[in-house]
């Protein structure tokens, strides 16, 4: 089977994410994943992609939120945002990764359920407006690049 293009896929370790990269690869497409650690402490196996990388953006992720933890920013008066700014920090990386490698795709694998998806995606179409598809969880049964505008 020939291979549709590369995706580059911000890989959690997780469940969703280590299922949807299986997915993938069975689809035909040439999975890197990417790995960006912004201080968690996971141990992290190897995927299973044909290229991974893993990359320490937490001094990256520190500079980019720095302000809104001064300020004491919390959702609802009680939750704090690191996961919510964490997205367009990995997005970024992400990003870079794909434009570096050459791939056709970027995925990541939030659910929709929340904005996750939309930090993603419109972190990755600002960035890479019109060479890139950009695709969620939410249409896994059918990968198409979804434009950015043009």
């Amino acid at each position: 089977m020939s291979s549709k293009g590369s995706v580059v896929l911000a890989y959690s370790g997780h469940l969703d994410t280590s299922c949807i990269l299986v997915w993938l690869k069975e689809q035909g497409y040439d999975v890197i994943a990417y790995l960006a650690n912004i201080g968690q402490k996971e141990d992290f196996q190897e995927p299973g992609a044909k290229k991974v990388f893993i990359e320490d953006v937490s001094r990256e992720f520190v500079e980019f939120i720095w302000l809104t933890i001064r300020s004491s920013t919390l959702y609802e008066d009680r939750y704090l945002l690191g996961t919510s700014l964490a997205r367009p920090c990995i997005a970024c990386k992400q990003v870079e990764v794909a434009q570096r490698e050459g791939a056709k795709y970027v995925y990541h694998g939030t659910t929709g359920k929340g904005n996750d998806q939309v930090r993603f995606e419109l972190t990755s179409y600002s960035l890479a407006p019109t060479d890139k598809g950009h695709c969620s969880l939410n249409n896994a049964r059918i990968l198409q690049p979804v434009q950015g505008p043009q």
